[in-house]
């Protein structure tokens, strides 16, 4: 506006603004709000002050942000915790773990399955087993599982029963409760003697005196020399619900795992522990030429008959997979942050046409469009900030209510929430501009005169 045009603006806003209600103080402030205009300090109060006048409406209004980031906040919260537990999971069974399994399976021909196809042998252990074949790696394991019945007094139940060496506990990361772990004279001798896993151990002597007890096993009787410690699910299945016993016990008393060539005796797979995590690749790598020279393969892999499974890269797979899916969970609970905000801007428009005459006075007062403006995008960004925290509360009780139910773990994390609240006030301000903007443009003279 011109300097020339400005008192004449002055006077007209003027003589239409005495047709609305003044305040004492009009006058005397007057002079200086058409100089400088409003501050953001009193811009924010009056921002507020419109929404402490109607409650309800604000509430209900700040309802689609609220519902939003407290979707967001307790599904990443339940996303994280079900990838840490996966992770805590598959890690309980033992670090840097091959394992090593009968059967190869290929994309381009017709192969057979993980565990078909072919058989490994207590002598292909003993290949893996030399230093100079397998040089990175610090544990070998060869074992053998199968299921039997177990009785003990008038209690019995089905469960795994793994046939190992004494080197089991130290690869898989188990320890004992009570007792001690078989020794190589008992697996020399094919002892009958058995360790039992947690949950195995309460079923079958509830008043905790395991140790010592005698347990029935396919018609034989073996001896309680130790029980495990709980360690929650293994990356294979959990060591808590099965039994281990002597590897030659297994295979001559209770199975009778005799390869069908060669006469040797069998086993269902071999877990070979690399020295460090760096070690991983080479390992895999010099098991595979190991048991390929050993066993007259081509060195090209195509007549593989055993496959080598690296726990790293399942861990990697699952956690990738995971993280998609929370990242998934989590887009679509942030739609209702987007109709949360279409909801603000609905309200906003409604609230422009009702106070049109105010903003009429307040230009008439001399407020600039960018005051007019400010005041509400101040309340859009209220609106959206005051659900987004309400909101934050919420999915963290939600999330905090989800891992005290014991059915899955939750884990809140300060990023999650910042970014879920930041993006519920970026929603607010995006969808308050057309509003704003329709409030700042409105002419005085007109919005003094609205009905």
């Amino acid at each position: 506006m011109s300097t020339q045009e400005q008192p004449l603006r002055r006077a007209e806003v003027s003589a239409a603004a005495a047709e609305a209600p003044a305040t004492p103080d009009i006058a005397a402030e007057e002079e200086d709000l058409w100089e400088g205009g409003i501050g953001w300090v009193e811009t924010l109060g009056m921002s507020l002050a419109s929404l402490r006048g109607n409650p309800l409406r604000t509430i209900l209004t700040a309802l689609g942000v609220l519902i939003g980031v407290a979707s967001v906040v307790a599904l990443l919260a339940i996303g994280r915790g079900s990838q840490a537990a996966i992770t805590e999971s598959i890690t309980a069974n033992g670090a840097n773990l091959l394992t090593v399994r009968a059967g190869a399976s290929s994309s381009s021909g017709v192969r057979g399955a993980v565990g078909e196809g072919g058989t490994l042998t207590v002598a292909d252990a003993e290949v893996l087993a030399n230093p100079q074949n397998v040089p990175d790696a610090a544990f070998v394991s060869p074992e053998y599982s199968g299921n039997a019945q177990l009785v003990a007094s008038s209690l019995n139940l089905n469960a795994r029963v793994t046939g190992a060496l004494p080197v089991y506990p130290s690869l898989h990361n188990n320890t004992l409760a009570e007792g001690a772990f078989f020794s190589d004279d008992d697996n020399r001798t094919s002892a009958n003697v058995v360790v039992l896993g947690a949950n195995v151990a309460t079923n079958l002597f509830p008043g905790g005196d395991a140790l010592g007890q005698q347990v029935r096993m396919n018609g034989q009787s073996f001896q309680v020399v130790g029980v495990l410690a709980s360690s929650g699910g293994g990356g294979f299945g959990s060591i808590d619900d099965g039994v281990i016993v002597p590897l030659n016990t297994a295979q001559r008393k209770l199975f009778g795992a005799r390869a069908a060539v060669g006469g040797t005796w069998s086993v269902s797979n071999i877990v070979v522990q690399a020295a460090s995590s760096k070690q991983i690749d080479a390992a895999l790598s010099e098991i595979e030429i190991a048991l390929r020279n050993s066993k007259n393969l081509p060195l090209d892999g195509s007549g593989d008959t055993f496959s080598v499974i690296n726990q790293a890269s399942i861990l990697a797979t699952v956690t990738q997979t995971t993280q998609m899916l929370t990242l998934f969970l989590a887009a679509i609970a942030a739609i209702s942050l987007l109709v949360g905000g279409i909801g603000i801007m609905n309200i906003m428009l409604v609230s422009v046409r009702e106070r049109t005459r105010e903003i009429g006075l307040r230009k008439a007062l001399g407020a600039r469009e960018g005051d007019i403006m400010l005041q509400f995008l101040f309340e859009a960004l209220a609106l959206s900030g005051v659900g987004g925290l309400l909101g934050l509360a919420l999915g963290a009780g939600i999330a905090l209510a989800v891992s005290a139910s014991g059915v899955m773990k939750a884990q809140l994390s300060p990023d999650a929430a910042l970014l879920a609240l930041g993006f519920a006030l970026a929603v607010g301000l995006f969808f308050g501009i057309a509003p704003a903007r329709n409030a700042a443009r409105l002419d005085p003279i007109e919005a003094l005169r609205y009905e």
